[in-house]
C-alpha cells in the first residue's frame, strides 16, 4: 500500500482535476468514481479501475477493504483531509477509483430505446434520468450541448451505477445526431402532445427531453414525428424533467411487458 500526503504530488493533483474539471476528463477520457456503491456497480459491469484511492479512515471499513481486494490493485492511501480535497463529495465515503471512460455510443441505428437530452444542465436531473433509463431498459443516452457532464461526480452519484448499463454519447449537434436513430422519435412537451399510454411504443423509440425552463429546442423538436404530454392534475404546470423521463420510460416498459416482449 502506497501513501501520498501532499497536494503538490502530481498524481494527487491529477486526481483532483479528474473530480473537478470536465476538460481534464474529456481530454484524458478518465473519471473518478466516489464511494463503494459506484465502484461495486462498475466492477459488476466488468470494468477494471486504473487506480484505487482510500482515505486513512476508510482503510478501517471492512466493506472498503473487501472491494479493494476485488480490484487486485494496490491502493493509494491519503490522509482524510487530503482525500476530501481530491474528491467532490462533501462527506466522502473514503473510497475512490480512477476509471477509463467507455467508448461513446456511435452507431445509433443499433438503439432500440434511447433518450436524447437537450440542454439539461442540472447534474442531479441528468443523473436521475440515467438511473431511470437503466432501470426501464433504455439502452442509449445521447447528451447534446448545454447538458451536465455525464461523468462528473455529481451526475455519477445521482446515476447510482446506471451509467454502466447504458451506451452514452455526448454530441456537439443534437439535431444531427437524431438523424442517426432508426426509430420513432417522440418529443416530450408540457402540453399539447398525446398521452404516453395512447402511443404504440412497441418498436424502437427515442425520447427527446429538454430542460424544464426552455424545453426542447426547435431544431431538435422538428426531428420528432410525435409529441407526448403527461396528463397532470389541475393547477400543476409541469413535472421535473427527471420525473417525466421516468414516467415515459416506464410506459414503454409496461407496454412491452404486457405483450411478453423484453426491451
Amino acid at each position: 500500500m502506497s501513501r501520498l500526503r501532499s497536494r503538490d504530488n502530481p498524481r494527487v493533483r491529477r486526481w483532483h482535476a479528474l473530480a473537478h474539471d470536465g476538460g481534464t476528463r474529456r481530454s484524458e477520457r478518465r473519471a473518478l468514481l466516489e464511494g463503494p456503491h459506484l465502484l461495486c456497480a462498475y466492477l459488476a459491469s466488468g470494468g477494471r479501475p486504473q487506480a484505487i484511492l482510500v482515505s486513512e479512515s476508510g482503510c478501517a471499513r471492512p466493506e472498503i477493504a473487501d472491494l479493494v481486494r476485488r480490484t487486485r490493485l494496490e491502493p493509494v492511501t491519503l490522509p482524510d483531509a487530503l482525500f476530501r480535497w481530491v474528491v467532490d463529495a462533501a462527506t466522502p465515503a473514503g473510497l475512490a477509483a480512477e476509471i477509463s471512460l467507455p467508448e461513446p455510443a456511435s452507431d445509433l441505428a443499433r438503439a432500440r430505446h434511447a433518450v436524447f437530452l437537450d440542454a439539461v444542465q442540472d447534474a442531479g436531473n441528468v443523473g436521475a434520468i440515467l438511473r431511470s433509463a437503466a432501470a426501464f431498459g433504455v439502452d442509449t443516452a445521447v447528451l447534446g450541448p448545454g447538458c451536465a457532464d455525464p461523468w462528473s461526480p455529481k451526475v455519477l452519484r445521482a446515476g447510482m451505477g446506471g451509467h454502466f448499463m447504458l451506451r452514452i454519447a455526448v454530441v456537439a449537434d443534437l439535431a444531427a445526431a437524431l438523424t442517426g436513430f432508426h426509430g420513432t422519435l417522440i418529443c416530450a412537451a408540457v402540453s399539447g402532445g398525446e398521452a404516453p399510454e395512447t402511443l404504440d411504443l412497441g418498436n424502437a423509440v427515442g425520447w427527446i427531453l429538454g430542460a424544464e425552463g426552455q424545453g426542447v429546442s426547435a431544431a431538435a423538436a422538428a426531428r420528432a414525428s410525435l409529441h407526448a404530454s403527461i396528463p397532470l392534475a389541475s393547477g400543476v404546470e409541469s413535472l421535473n424533467v427527471a420525473a417525466a423521463a421516468a414516467i415515459l420510460f416506464h410506459e414503454r416498459a409496461r407496454q412491452l411487458s404486457t405483450r411478453g416482449v423484453r426491451s
